[in-house]
């Protein structure tokens, strides 16, 4: 009977251990919840000490402070780690609360974020500065983008879409209001596309107008031309396009001068023009020329983007560029563009070269990050901004027929703009399969 019960107990720790093992790698929020966070946290509490020392965020005490230890408490005076104000746990990692000490700063804390990862065995950790004096720990117990799925409560509102996951489980929104002019970079096979499409997916549901340049013959933006308000689809057109845009910038201009107000959204709603976001899919076929004689058209296409990318923000014209590779070498105008674009999100590229032109200027320390970003992870991408911050994030698998059928369910959100109609995208017409002919039977006599 003994070994009966030493083989029962046996068989049941290899299928609870079994269990553990599917969990984690097919239900790794559960395996998180039971499993992975009573380890981290007491992994956290007993070594925190230590692992500060050994990564260089400890300060000596203050005279009072090593007084009192020293002659009071009796014991040895040993440097001051930051004081832990607060860990919370959440379903996706911990959120630690940490008191710097005078003589830390939040970068201090940022520079050692490789080394608490590994000291304290979780798949990333960010810092994020919360108030002066104290910052948050953002500790993901396992790889949230591995399968990217966004919550429910991720809808798009005002002017906000949400767009991606980011490492640390938060959700990654695209905010005009905030980020009004954007650049996304990518190689071939990146993901930079459904990037593009969770982004329009979410546009599509907003009350604002889409305007896209896609000089491919329009191959990416024809299947969104329902919801499209106007769609270039050559060099040319796209810079009568632009200088259309340009003229509208200008007349809302006069309209914001004419009621003493500095930002379109200072007008009262029923005067408010319809905001206005401009997809440029692969900018760079807006520089690039076949003969001299295209030279100038060229160069007024590019300073008139220029010119939106500076002034369009205060009146609700917004620009999302998006390239393979984008720097001086595309041509005159292309580093003064690059430099009105606030947001910038990298993909995967081929060389250092490209991260350093979309992040080099904004976030160096972003750079080695979006050069180490594998094959296999398509949509992973780098985000940053000009504040320095940065992060990981992915967004989720989106086809072209489901951002082509959100297009359609919310054609009737199409603005009717008069100076648009030239460029307005031609309804697309569904060709019924032509009819099966039985062959001609032709009997012999």
């Amino acid at each position: 009977m003994s070994d009966l019960t030493l083989l029962l107990e046996t068989a049941g720790a290899l299928v609870g251990a079994g269990g553990l093992g599917y969990a984690k790698h097919r239900a790794p929020r559960v395996y998180w919840s039971t499993v992975g966070l009573p380890l981290t946290w007491g992994r956290f509490t007993f070594s925190y000490r230590s692992t500060m020392e050994v990564c260089g965020l400890t300060v000596q005490p203050t005279g009072m402070r090593a007084f009192m230890t020293r002659n009071l408490a009796r014991r040895e005076v040993r440097p001051v780690p930051p004081k832990v104000r607060r860990v919370r746990p959440t379903s996706t990692g911990l959120r630690i609360t940490l008191r710097l000490p005078a003589g830390l700063e939040p970068a201090d804390v940022a520079a050692s974020c490789e080394r608490l990862r590994h000291a304290f065995g979780v798949q990333s950790v960010t810092v994020s500065g919360t108030r002066p004096g104290y910052v948050e720990l953002r500790m993901t117990g396992y790889d949230v983008l591995r399968r990217v799925r966004l919550p429910r409560s991720a809808q798009p509102q005002g002017l906000r879409v949400p767009v991606a996951l980011r490492e640390d489980g938060t959700v990654f929104e695209r905010d005009y209001r905030a980020v009004p002019m954007a650049l996304t970079l990518g190689a071939t096979l990146s993901g930079k596309s459904v990037y593009q499409r969770n982004l329009v997916k979410g546009l599509a549901k907003l009350p604002v107008g889409l305007i896209g340049i896609d000089c491919k013959r329009g191959v990416e933006h024809n299947r969104y031309a329902p919801r499209l308000s106007a769609l270039a689809t050559d060099p040319d057109m796209a810079g009568r396009l632009i200088d259309a845009l340009v003229l509208e910038m200008s007349e809302r201009f006069d309209l914001l001068a004419l009621h003493g107000v500095s930002d379109m959204w200072d007008l009262p709603a029923k005067l408010r023009p319809v905001p206005l976001v401009v997809l440029i899919d692969e900018v760079a076929e807006l520089f690039f020329v076949t003969s001299k004689k295209d030279e100038a058209a060229r160069d007024r296409t590019v300073m008139q983007l220029v010119r939106l990318g500076q002034m369009a923000r205060a009146v609700g014209i917004y620009l999302e560029v998006c390239g393979q590779r984008f720097g001086s070498d595309l041509g005159r105008g292309a580093t003064a563009l690059r430099a009105q674009l606030t947001g910038r999100v990298v993909h995967r590229v081929n060389d250092k070269q490209t991260a350093e032109m979309g992040l080099g200027d904004i976030a160096p320390d972003a750079v080695m990050a979006a050069t180490s970003i594998r094959a296999d992870r398509p949509g992973v991408a780098v985000a940053g901004d000009t504040s320095g911050g940065w992060s990981r994030i992915r967004t989720p698998e989106t086809t072209p027929a489901e951002a082509a059928a959100v297009c359609r369910e919310f054609a009737h959100l199409t603005p009717e703009l008069p100076f648009l109609a030239p460029f307005r995208p031609p309804a697309r017409q569904v060709v019924p399969p032509m009819p099966t002919v039985p062959p001609l039977v032709i009997s012999q006599p």
